[in-house]
């Protein structure tokens, strides 16, 4: 267990290191820089600020520079914020985006599972076609719809939350369902394939003959393996909804870090850009790694050697 460990962290240094290098060369490649503008700087201020950021460098420079940085955990300069960091947009930005994605992840977990549970069981029948075409819609018609609908609908006609903005718990409702319909709608319908593919195998035909009661079968054989392939979507599910989503927090006006993503790509705010990439790519893996242990708590039979 031990060696499979050190094996991953040592795998999550190259990824990370790996996404750098390839958000770094994006960035260079694309035409014009940070300082391009509608209205042409004169050389003398542009080789200036140029010198200042150490842009006039040799780029694999510039690139050793950001990882020593990035080794510090100093993701570097705003190039359009006078006196703020990568680090303050992410320190502001985190707590909004972690609040909402983790009430977003709570909704999603208890509306997805028993959905597809029911699903299942009643498989064939008119609770199984609703619920199935409610995840239907929920997977095809993208957040942005949703929330627009959802804003017009409970916030301008009926008033009952606030139309934009945070400081009220009625703030998060809108948000969390337009966030949370995606998701919940795949893993509804994932859980839903995957224990209907567990009920029909032998050891659970076995338990039946034994005479276990219908509810022991579900809950201490079927739905302990059907789980899993649940478990294996989460990771990179728990890493989106916490890092935030862009054009939710943008519709609703949240602070998060998406909004300073939005920013940072229109302005061409290099260093921004690649911290909150750099940022999003290390909770990613993180989040997968700790599914990948987390295996091991739902079926003992995974080891890792």
């Amino acid at each position: 267990m031990r060696a499979y460990i050190l094996k991953r962290l040592l795998m999550m240094l190259v990824t990370l290191l790996l996404v750098t290098l390839l958000t770094f060369t994006l960035m260079h490649v694309v035409p014009g820089g940070p300082f391009t503008r509608d209205k042409q700087l004169p050389p003398s201020v542009l080789e200036a600020l140029e010198k200042k950021y150490h842009l006039d460098d040799p780029l694999p420079k510039q690139f050793l520079d950001y990882l020593s940085g990035l080794l510090r955990f100093d993701l570097g300069p705003s190039f359009k914020y006078t006196g703020k960091t990568v680090n303050d947009f992410i320190e502001s930005g985190f707590p909004y985006s972690g609040k909402l994605g983790l009430l977003t992840l709570v909704f999603v977990l208890l509306a997805s599972i028993p959905m597809g549970i029911l699903a299942a069981l009643k498989n064939g029948r008119w609770q199984d076609m609703l619920l199935m075409g409610l995840a239907t819609l929920g997977v095809t018609i993208p957040s942005f719809v949703i929330a627009t609908g959802l804003l017009y609908v409970a916030a301008f006609r009926l008033g009952w939350v606030p139309t934009f903005g945070v400081e009220k718990w009625q703030g998060y409702i809108l948000p969390v369902l337009a966030l949370g319909g995606y998701s919940i709608s795949f893993l509804a319908r994932l859980m839903r394939s995957s224990l209907l593919e567990v009920m029909g195998q032998d050891y659970i035909r076995t338990a039946r003959a034994k005479g276990l009661t219908e509810t022991r079968v579900i809950v201490r054989h079927a739905l302990r393996n059907a789980l899993i392939p649940v478990v294996t979507v989460l990771g990179p599910t728990v890493a989106g909804l916490l890092t935030g989503s862009f054009v939710i927090e943008k519709i609703f006006a949240i602070p998060g870090m998406g909004a300073h993503f939005v920013n940072s790509v229109t302005q061409r705010d290099y260093t921004t850009i690649m911290g909150m990439t750099v940022f999003y790519a290390a909770f990613l893996i993180s989040m997968v790694f700790l599914v990948d242990l987390f295996y091991c708590l739902i079926d003992p039979r995974i080891q890792y050697k």
